[in-house]
Parts: C-alpha cells; sequence; structure tokens
C-alpha cells in the first residue's frame, strides 16, 4: 500500500469511523481540525482528506475497528511506515518516573501522570486500557474492568 492508496481507504472510511464513534460532524471536525465544511466533503468522497488529516484520523481513531479491520493492524503504525519508512514505539520505561499507581487489583494498574495529570488503567505492561483526565472515569473503568 502506498500513500495515495492509504488516502483513499480513509476517504472511503471516514463516515464509519465517526459513527463508530458516536460523534457528529461537529464534532469530528473539530476532534481532527476540519471545517464542518470540508468533513462533508471528504465523507461524501468528492475531495481526499489531506495527509496531515490522515495522520490525525489514524493516531486518534487508531482503536477504532473499521480501521483495524480495513487495514488489518494499527492505522498508525502504516502511517509511520508510509511516512518514516519504519514503525516508531516509544520506550515506556523511562515513563514510570512519571506515573503514580494509585492501586491495584489482579494484573491491573490505576495510575496519575504527575506531569499532565492524565490517569490511566494498564496491565503489569505498561500498555493502558483507558486513559482520562477525569479521574472518576479512571476509577470507574478500573472498578469494573
Amino acid at each position: 500500500m502506498d500513500k495515495k492508496a492509504f488516502v483513499k481507504v480513509l476517504q472511503e472510511k471516514m463516515k464509519m469511523v465517526r459513527t463508530e464513534a458516536g460523534y457528529t460532524q461537529d464534532t469530528m471536525s473539530d476532534t481532527i481540525g476540519l471545517s464542518k465544511k470540508t468533513l462533508v466533503q471528504i465523507e461524501k468522497e468528492r475531495i481526499l482528506p489531506n495527509w496531515t488529516t490522515c495522520l490525525a484520523i489514524s493516531a486518534l481513531f487508531r482503536d477504532s475497528q473499521v480501521l483495524i479491520n480495513t487495514f488489518g493492524g494499527d492505522p498508525l503504525e502504516i502511517a509511520q511506515q508510509l511516512s518514516r519508512g519504519v514503525s516508531a514505539y516509544p520506550d515506556r520505561e523511562f515513563e514510570g518516573i512519571y506515573w503514580e499507581t494509585l492501586e491495584t487489583k489482579d494484573n491491573l494498574l490505576l495510575e496519575f501522570n504527575k506531569k499532565n495529570s492524565l490517569y490511566r488503567v494498564c496491565g503489569q505492561q505498561p500498555r493502558p486500557y483507558f486513559t482520562s483526565i477525569i479521574e472518576r472515569e479512571a476509577w470507574s473503568f478500573f472498578k469494573n474492568y
């Protein structure tokens, strides 16, 4: 797959991704930094999204089942390959200095980031299952997972 094919597929799946996320056109356009008019044109397949929009969609909706099933994996990984020639994965070991464990349960951790005030729920590997800026949302996810 090349960039042109990737952009075309994202154009074709834009509305499905938006509806899967439960977003209105207004919310989606605000989220990815487009005007509503431009979003409508993309969804109607009248114009192609630009590369920056494709990167935003790949990053912000990388958990979309529509995109995962369409591409056979993480859309951000594919976008990185097409842009940089490699996929980069963050070294999460150094992050530990910023995260404070608030609670543990089974193999889950509820953590708070002292630098950016995010809360996350993750397994023993620092792979987040849930992240929020709202503490009660994180606690609720943690308790009900």
